[in-house]
């Protein structure tokens, strides 16, 4: 009896899996990042191993007192004070009132709110409330740390402050740490290994790197969709761009430190007396632009004729030190008076692959030869 949690279909059953054929062991000091789209079945999975809801069927054992990070405020009660708070939480973990004293003065400092300690916590803002919270989950001595995407709720500095926290706990003291993010970035810097979650089941599981990069193939859209963007005036065409090698055959992926051309074939309605397309480079992963070009930025280039008709444009891209992994690119085109007339991030993918000679490389994207006018 049951489906599948596959949320973009009607379903049939009054039964849905949320969970389905979990099974995986996480060693003592292993770091785990939890990815998947929104309705996975991660923050369930997290509640199963948090003790907060009891599964259907099936059984987990855990070695090691858990601290759990699940949702703003879970454990607080808002009627109490800051400091009441930490010690009924460290309370609720199993903690003696000794060894919650002993970490009260670098849980109050960790979490920045000294100030209104001793105010009701109904009376934080949900800032305040995880700043606090995660300060009790990280200093108590559990042998297993918790935390789903409610980091997100806090500011940049605080983040940052909670990653290196979580990698001090795993790396530096051997606990374990399950984290849960849509930041893969934060993932992928945090943890070693991942388990991908797909409508409640397990996709993979393994290595970070191989995690995320299934994530980022199977989830991003990063197949190439081929069709026609036409300009807002309606003046001029565009298929969408696409990259060859150096041969002309069209690539998807590439090697460490080759070059490939990215073309633009345009179709102009009506003439044109100059045109400027433009692209940027992004990191699947972490959705970072590592390169933007314009064909503008080439000195060389001059338009000695009125476009008009079909008309190809590409551009060679050296790619020396782009680091392995999955890109994809965005792209514009703007007029004559450099106003913009298209603008698409339909994704275009391109993989950077490992060779025996260059493993990897520095991330960075450098520079473009030139930009070239085919018929």
């Amino acid at each position: 009896i049951g489906q599948t949690n596959d949320r973009t279909t009607k379903g049939t059953s009054d039964v849905v899996w949320s969970l389905k054929d979990i099974n995986f062991e996480i060693n003592q000091g292993d770091a785990v990042g939890i990815i998947g789209k929104n309705g996975a079945g991660k923050s369930t999975l997290l509640k199963v191993l948090s003790r907060v809801t009891t599964p259907t069927t099936g059984s987990f054992k855990v070695k090691g007192r858990i601290a759990s990070l699940l949702e703003v405020g879970t454990g607080f009660h808002p009627e109490l004070t800051g400091k009441e708070n930490i010690y009924l939480n460290g309370a609720i973990l199993g903690m003696r009132k000794h060894e919650i004293k002993k970490h009260f003065d670098a849980i109050v400092d960790f979490s920045g709110v000294e100030r209104y300690i001793d105010t009701p916590v109904k009376r934080y803002s949900s800032g305040m409330y995880v700043r606090l919270a995660f300060a009790v989950a990280a200093h108590l001595e559990s042998e297993i740390l918790i935390v789903d995407e409610v980091l997100a709720v806090g500011d940049a500095e605080f983040q940052k402050k909670c990653l290196g926290k979580m990698g001090e706990v795993s790396k530096g003291e051997g606990r374990t740490v399950l984290f849960v993010s849509h930041n893969i970035a934060s993932v992928k810097k945090l943890c070693n290994k991942g388990i991908f979650l797909e409508n409640g089941t397990i996709n993979q599981i393994g290595d970070i790197d191989r995690i995320i990069n299934a994530y980022v193939e199977e989830n991003l859209g990063l197949n190439v969709i081929k069709e026609t963007l036409k300009s807002n005036d309606g003046r001029v065409e565009l298929q969408t761009p696409y990259f060859t090698t150096l041969s002309g055959k069209p690539a998807s992926s590439i090697a460490v430190g080759d070059d490939l051309f990215l073309n633009f074939d345009f179709n102009f309605l009506s003439p044109m007396t100059s045109i400027n397309p433009g692209f940027a480079i992004v990191r699947s992963s972490n959705e970072e632009r590592v390169f933007t070009c314009h064909l503008n930025d080439d000195s060389n280039f001059k338009f000695d004729k009125l476009l008009e008709g079909s008309i190809s444009f590409r551009t060679r891209i050296n790619l020396p030190s782009l680091a392995p992994g999955y890109y994809h690119i965005i792209f514009g085109v703007r007029d004559e008076k450099d106003k913009g007339i298209i603008y698409s991030e339909k994704n275009v993918r391109l993989e950077i692959c490992k060779t025996e000679e260059r493993e990897t490389g520095n991330g960075i994207l450098w520079h473009t030869t030139s930009w070239e006018i085919l018929k």
